[in-house]
């Protein structure tokens, strides 16, 4: 008998993670809104998961064996702040996984964000039992783009 595909794993990132992490952010964002003009260009979005996100921010990273960084998910306090999958990792229970560690790891409860023209985002969170609380015009966010807090109790 062989043994099948080993599993993604999710561990904390390493600043040898971060430019993996940013660009599946970058792919990922211009795959599932390609609607949302971006705030920052690449180069800066690259510069913040360097000098921010994974040196400061509790980052986690899904690794493929064999394929890399494949997701990246940034808990900060009680807020899922960033859950993004390489495109085509969607649908293939890497997200389920996260939220999944964000839950073991908020078990109070968690909010999030994500913008109101991202529905298979909104439909997945709702799945995991996220609840939308407040919408609002996107006045208070860099894209200027409407949002959707999203609130999860246990």
């Amino acid at each position: 008998m062989t043994a099948g595909p080993r599993p993604v794993v999710l561990r904390r990132a390493g600043a040898a993670d971060a430019t993996p992490a940013a660009d599946v952010w970058l792919r990922s964002f211009s795959t599932a809104l390609p609607t949302v003009v971006r705030a920052h260009s690449d180069d800066a979005v690259r510069a913040y998961f360097r000098d921010v996100v994974v040196p400061s921010r509790e980052t986690w990273v899904a690794e493929s064996p064999g394929g890399g960084v494949v997701g990246v998910m940034v808990l900060a306090d009680d807020e899922l702040s960033q859950l993004y999958l390489a495109p085509d990792w969607r649908g293939r229970g890497v997200g389920d996984r996260f939220v999944a560690l964000a839950k073991e790891r908020g078990p109070r409860g968690l909010t999030l964000w994500t913008f109101q023209v991202n529905g298979p985002a909104r439909r997945f969170y709702e799945r995991h039992g996220f609840v939308a609380v407040e919408y609002t015009d996107g006045s208070g966010n860099e894209e200027r783009e409407p949002d959707v807090r999203y609130e999860w109790r246990p």
